[in-house]
């Protein structure tokens, strides 16, 4: 089985994070620039700022397929690398994934995901 990690963090933690992922072989994923609120929308925040985007924040959201085995992993580098213990840190949700299809080979499941040095790579040549 495999799964969906979607983080939502600071701009500034990306480097951190991806860093992080990188440390424990996690190499593909999204990253996509956007706006959003979370449950505290009183942040403050420049007079042009308000002005254009109202009470939305620029954050990074982070897309990355991985098998089952993989995600307490995965979510404790992202913890460990974006917290600031400030509200703002961001949310992780994790969402099922049915299956994966590498549209160039046609490969299916865990071979669609596998890349070499991976974080499963490592688990084989820890073994």
């Amino acid at each position: 089985m495999f799964k969906k990690i979607e983080a939502i963090i600071r701009e500034q933690a990306l480097d951190d994070v991806r860093q992080a992922l990188a440390g424990i072989g996690i190499v593909g994923m999204n990253v996509l620039e956007i706006r959003g609120r979370g449950r505290h929308g009183d942040h403050e925040h420049s007079p042009i700022y308000s002005y254009r985007h109202g009470d939305m924040l620029p954050k990074i959201q982070l897309n990355i397929i991985l098998s089952e085995h993989n995600v307490d992993a995965t979510i404790e580098a992202i913890v460990k690398a974006a917290r600031t213990d400030n509200e703002g840190d961001g949310i992780i949700f994790v969402y099922p994934v049915e299956n994966v299809v590498r549209i160039r080979t046609g490969q299916r499941g865990a071979d669609a995901l596998s890349y070499p040095d991976d974080i499963d790579a490592r688990r084989v040549q820890k073994s």
